[in-house]
């Protein structure tokens, strides 16, 4: 049960952050407040809403209104608190990697209980934890970051990997939840630390 809680307190941070990273991006194309929330909530519950429809089932998010009340805090937190969020941009991008990686997890985990196979079901983990980026951007008419920027996207696909590869030697899922989370998040912080891109292609 501590270990649930845990979970479920780092899931809502990085929903938070996902929300902020929305809101921040809406803010600085000069949105409206209502703009800035629906930004923030194609960040924090758009990936998740296409895993579930994809999976013939109720998003998450209306299950539960704590996701929509998360978002609606931090459009608050940002409207009123914005200019002395710039210094704590490295505390933001480490709640959003584990949030990617939590996510990422969870995408897999309710795959998996659908039936699907785990090819599917660490698309499903990707499409959880980046796809509401790509909503994002494609809101703020921007090219989407997870197709030009450090490793993203990728780490989950990794993670998911790992999860995948433990599952098969017989490990327990917490094991191979937990290597998962571990590995997403250290590419993660890997590639922003060291600038580590996949190749550009190139017409030539």
């Amino acid at each position: 049960m501590e270990q649930d809680v845990i979970i479920r307190i780092i899931e809502l941070l990085g929903t938070f952050a996902f929300a902020i990273s929305g809101i921040r991006h809406a803010a600085a194309k000069q949105f409206d407040w209502f703009g800035g929330y629906v930004c923030g909530v194609a960040v924090a519950i758009g990936g998740g809403t296409i895993r579930d429809v994809m999976l013939g089932t109720t998003p998450f998010w209306m299950t539960t209104p704590i996701y929509l009340i998360c978002t609606g805090v931090a459009l608050l937190t940002v409207a009123f608190f914005g200019k002395w969020m710039e210094p704590l941009k490295n505390a933001w991008f480490v709640f959003d990697t584990l949030g990617l990686a939590l996510f990422t997890i969870a995408g897999i985990q309710k795959s998996l209980a659908f039936g699907q196979p785990f090819w599917v079901a660490i698309i499903m983990g990707c499409i959880t934890g980046s796809a509401g980026g790509v909503i994002r951007d494609v809101l703020l008419n921007n090219e989407p970051v997870i197709f030009h920027k450090e490793i993203y996207a990728m780490a989950c696909v990794v993670g998911g990997v790992a999860y995948w590869a433990l599952a098969e030697f017989g490990f327990s899922t917490e094991i191979a939840a937990v290597t998962s989370f571990l590995v997403t998040c250290i590419i993660r912080f890997l590639a922003v630390r060291y600038h580590l891109s996949l190749p550009v292609l190139n017409e030539k």
